[in-house]
Order: C-alpha cells, then structure tokens, then sequence
C-alpha cells in the first residue's frame, strides 16, 4: 500500500503540467510562437478506422486541435502526427530521435499500449522510459495514453494482456513524473455502464469518431484550464 500511495503523488498533476504551455499558447503576435503538440504511436492515433481507410480528420489527434484552437484563437498550433500503423513502442523508441526530437515539440503523446501486447514488458517498459527520458532531457512535456479497446479483449478482465498493458503505462507515468490520459479505464466504465462498446469501434481494434471523442476529452483537460 505504501508503495502505491508513493507511486501515486509522482503522477503530473493536469492543472499545472502543461501551464508553460498553456501560456505559451495565450501570447499573441508579435510576442508568440508556433507550438508543436506530436502524437507518436500506432494505428489509433494514426488514424486508422476500418483497415485500410484512415480517417484522418475524426481520429482524436485531429479532434484535440480543433479543441486546443478553439480556446486559444492567438496562437499558432501544430498537432503532427508521427504515428505509423502496426509499429509497437520498442520500433517506435528506434526513430524517436529522427521523427519526434526533431520537430522540437513541446508536446509529446504516447500511445503504443494496443500493440505492446505482442512484445515482452520489460522490452516495452525500457522503450517507453527512453522515449520519456529523451523528451524530460529537452524540457517536452509527456502525456501517456493507456490502450484504447479491442473487442476480442476482455475489458472486464484484469489479467487480460491489454489490462496489464494499462497498468504498466500507468506505473511507468507514476514512476516518471508525466501525465497519464487513461483511455482504457474509460473505455471499462462505458463498457460497464452500456453492456456493449460496438457504438464506439470502426473495427475491432480502432475506434470510430465516437471512440475517438472519447479519448479527445480525456486529453484536452491537461490543455485547456476549466473555467470556474
């Protein structure tokens, strides 16, 4: 228990982690600047609906600018996509450096958590802390996406691969200080609540707009500060 309660005061808090950001975001011309938000990953945040089409414009990459521009009308926002279908997070730590760094983000998203079922954890775990600690080292903020569903997985079953692949992405967000966005828990309520996550998937393992509005909500938060 005590473990867990120290694990949990590490995780970012979503008021404060971004604020540079945030501000950075309010300024306007002259004084502002292009900000980078990347989303690095597999298939979902490529896009990929029913294989082959990619629905580019209803995926939650595409869904979050809209969000992030419609609360900051000043600023000049990139949301750019490096994520490459099929790819899991040991193949994506391996460009990391050429597809990621060199954009100069200030954003960084991470969503392997789908595709790491088929790669061993300690291989999957030493990728993702590689690609964080090379983002911490530059001063990019890092957002850690927990696995949207598949519908051949139990969502209901703590021990099945994609749940484990959940809890190491939440241990590995406690363990180094980044923001978690945890679309698989999301995912369990709405599959507790309404019986059946059908409504929500283009294909067993991609979501549609609905899916992908879902996962937008749970990212804009750390972007936008609510209003009281």
């Amino acid at each position: 228990m005590l473990a867990t309660l120290c694990f949990a005061a590490a995780i970012a808090d979503p008021s404060t982690y971004l604020r540079t950001t945030k501000d950075e975001m309010q300024k306007a011309w002259p004084a502002n600047r292009t900000v980078n938000i990347v989303c690095h990953g597999h298939s979902v945040p490529a896009g990929y609906a029913k294989t082959p089409i990619v629905d580019t414009f209803n995926a939650y990459p595409h869904l979050l600018h809209q969000e992030i521009k419609a609360n900051y009308p000043m600023a000049v926002i990139n949301v750019i996509v490096t994520a490459i279908g099929g790819e899991n997070s040991v193949q994506g730590a391996k460009r990391f450096d050429a597809s990621v760094l060199t954009i100069k983000p200030d954003v960084v998203t991470i969503d392997y958590g789908l595709n790491d079922r088929f790669v061993p954890l300690e291989a999957t775990k030493r990728a993702w802390v590689e690609m964080i600690t090379k983002c911490k080292s530059k001063g990019i903020c890092v957002l850690l996406l927990t696995p949207s569903p598949d519908l051949s997985a139990n969502i209901g079953d703590d021990r099945d691969p994609l749940a484990i692949q959940a809890d190491q992405i939440r241990e590995i967000a406690h363990e180094q200080g980044v923001g978690l966005v945890d679309t698989y828990r999301r995912f369990k309520e709405i599959s507790a609540r309404e019986g059946n996550l059908q409504p929500y998937m283009a294909q067993s393992n991609h979501p549609n707009r609905l899916g992908h509005q879902e996962i937008c909500k749970l990212l804009v938060p750390w972007f936008i500060t609510a209003r009281t």
